[in-house]
């Protein structure tokens, strides 16, 4: 297989894998605190990298009916959270293109890299 390219999404405070500390995200990506997944309390992002998609799937949510993808650390392949691809209600349409992080799967760090 080939080598896994990784991006880096700058910044000084981070959102890595809790697994491996790959690098998903910074603190300029976070949209909200107030989301919960299956495992507690999660955050929205407006973006996130080095991560894969899992299959598009309708779930209902607290919040209504949206069509939603998994997705996973793109190095040690663990889930971290989902992605929202349409949402049913128009008030809740904001979220769509956006990522959840479970708090459980992700972690926190200070970037050793200068911007």
């Amino acid at each position: 297989m080939g080598k896994l390219f990784l991006e880096h999404p700058g910044g000084r405070r981070l959102f890595a894998c809790a697994s491996c500390a790959t690098v998903l995200t910074n603190k300029r990506s976070l949209v909200s605190t107030a989301f919960h997944g299956m495992s507690g309390n999660a955050y929205l992002f407006n973006k996130v990298v080095n991560v894969l998609h899992g299959d598009s799937r309708t779930t209902d949510m607290r919040t209504g009916r949206h069509i939603v993808r998994d997705v996973y650390c793109k190095r040690c392949q663990k889930y971290v959270g989902w992605t929202y691809e349409y949402a049913m209600s128009p008030d809740q349409r904001y979220k769509e293109g956006m990522f959840v992080l479970e708090c459980y799967y992700i972690m926190q760090q200070n970037s050793t890299v200068k911007d």
